[in-house]
């Protein structure tokens, strides 16, 4: 005999049709956390020149679209909800840049200026920004390009005050963010660490969430007050906040990126770009250098 219990029956049943929805709304994309994402562009990238005399680094040419176009668009496709972007040297360029680009999400773009661009690091833009940094948030340095999927491992990885995205390579040189590992665990971030202790390398994209953002938020605040404050990196918040055990790295070992501090860093990013959008490389090269030219600088470096 079959016991019918209509009460339990209707209980299943409220809780099994919005599981449904949710199901056939969503049947293949996994939902992204609201999250905020600070992108840090006021520099000039002064090692870029002549490329970079009027034009911020951020807006260079990566095949059809700038840097920063690359990384908004990502943060924009994963789910994130409002992206701050730190601007400094000619940022009426990026002003103008975004606008165009992105008309429709303009709502959810946020411009912060940082007026001591030409005399700060890295950790004056952070701290300018500190405003959006009250709940879970993104930090990417903004000559930083990646592929996609590499965010989405980001955005999926374990829970923890601070994630590191990291790669790992053979070599490392005076130019990496170097970083120390204890199994997932980030010990240390700095370019000076010895190579006995390097075992891998910061790409410049954190993740910051739990009691993260606060402590992040308080530590920046100690380290701008320091007579060297402006002239500090904000990874050495990170790397402080390392040695507390609260930061854990995210290995995208394999993943498409490339941080982009030369002509030929840019080429290699054209090339990457072109990879994940599925261009032969030759057209992504010749888009690279009509764009280039369509934004008055050249595509030749003197050697």
């Amino acid at each position: 005999h079959f016991h019918f219990d209509l009460e339990s029956l209707t209980c299943q049943v409220m809780y099994i049709i919005p599981t449904l929805q949710i199901s056939l709304n969503f049947p293949f994309k996994k939902r992204t956390p609201m999250t905020h994402a600070i992108i840090l562009s006021a520099g000039q990238g002064k090692r870029m020149l002549p490329l970079t005399e009027t034009l911020p680094k951020c807006l260079l040419p990566v095949g059809d679209r700038t840097i920063l176009e690359w990384q908004v668009r990502a943060l924009l496709e994963a789910g994130v909800a409002r992206l701050h972007v730190v601007t400094g040297f000619n940022a009426a360029r990026v002003e103008q840049c975004l606008a165009e680009r992105f008309a429709a999400s303009l709502p959810r773009i946020n411009l912060v200026f940082n007026p001591f661009y030409r005399v700060s690091d890295n950790l004056a833009s952070c701290w300018m920004a500190r405003r959006a940094m009250g709940e879970d948030f993104i930090l990417l340095n903004g000559d930083t390009l990646f592929e996609p999927a590499l965010l989405d491992a980001m955005l999926a990885s374990p829970p923890a005050p601070i994630t590191v995205a990291t790669d790992r390579k053979e070599r490392y040189d005076d130019d990496d963010m170097r970083v120390e590992l204890r199994g997932s665990l980030v010990k240390a971030v700095s370019k000076t660490l010895p190579d006995e202790r390097t075992q891998a390398e910061s790409i410049g994209l954190l993740y910051f969430r739990e009691n993260g953002p606060a402590l992040f938020r308080e530590h920046l605040h100690r380290q701008i007050s320091k007579d060297d404050g402006l002239k500090q990196w904000f990874l050495s918040v990170v790397d402080a906040l390392a040695k507390q055990g609260l930061a854990r790295a995210c290995d995208v070992n394999g993943r498409l990126w490339r941080e982009i501090d030369t002509k030929e860093d840019l080429a290699e990013a054209a090339a990457l770009a072109a990879a994940w959008e599925g261009k032969p490389p030759q057209e992504e090269a010749r888009i690279f250098s009509a764009n280039a030219r369509s934004a008055g600088v050249s595509t030749s470096m003197p050697a």
